[in-house]
């Protein structure tokens, strides 16, 4: 009887009600608590703008919401969409799901610079076995595009068709690239490593100095790849 009980009680302790995980698209108390902002609601696309600073809305042939996650399927022409603020210091977070094949990416410190135009820190999102751009150390998953590789012997990724959580950590000049719990790259903009990575990359000719602006606003990529986010979110730091 004590462990009927016992299988009953662990049972209800280990039931949705006690989880301490929140629904997709929704902050937990402790994320509140710490002042997270939820991206994406699950349901609109509502802070979301496109290049010309108007109102992204999802339309079949572009970006969807599809089982709760905002969505771009094979051959859609959604366009890349930012979000409406700008950030500096800050805490970002996300959940993506490809298909294989799919290269894409999150660029943030998207800004105008005077000579290159409008342009992002990518953290590139891209299947590193089938993906055609996967022929260069910083140009597979968790790098910085074109920039710095990720150490590969810390990534812990899931196939395309299961979700991965990745998470950008910017304070000051110091940036981090996360995936599923593992830092996968730390970087500072401004040293040495930097700016030797971009003098040989496809930025070397912008003015000022590629990412090493104060701040910017977020771009979700529509790199012609099928790929779906959850869980957006992002805090000032």
């Amino acid at each position: 009887m004590k462990k009927l009980l016992l299988i009953a009680l662990m049972g209800i302790a280990l039931s949705p009600a006690f989880s301490q995980k929140a629904k997709d698209n929704t902050l937990t108390k402790k994320e509140t608590n710490q002042h997270w902002k939820l991206l994406f609601d699950g349901l609109t696309t509502t802070g979301w703008i496109n290049g010309d600073g108007s109102q992204v809305t999802a339309a079949p042939g572009g970006w969807v919401i599809a089982d709760g996650a905002l969505t771009l399927k094979k051959d859609a022409k959604g366009g890349d969409i930012y979000t409406a603020d700008e950030y500096g210091d800050f805490e970002f977070s996300a959940d993506f799901n490809i298909e294989p094949g799919t290269n894409t990416g999150i660029k943030y410190f998207y800004y105008k610079y005077d000579k290159g135009g409008n342009l992002g820190c990518e953290f590139q999102i891209i299947d590193d076995v089938l993906g055609e751009d996967n022929k260069q150390a910083n140009h597979l998953l968790g790098s910085l595009y074109d920039v710095l590789p990720p150490v590969e012997a810390n990534k812990k990724v899931n196939p395309p068709g299961k979700w991965n959580t990745i998470r950008i950590v910017a304070k000051g000049k110091n940036v981090q690239h996360w995936v599923n719990g593992v830092k996968v790259l730390e970087y500072t903009r401004g040293s040495k490593e930097y700016l030797d990575g971009v003098a040989k990359s496809k930025f070397s000719k912008v003015e000022p100095v590629f990412g090493m602006v104060d701040k910017g606003r977020i771009q979700l990529q529509d790199h012609h790849g099928p790929v779906a986010f959850k869980n957006i979110k992002v805090r000032v730091l």
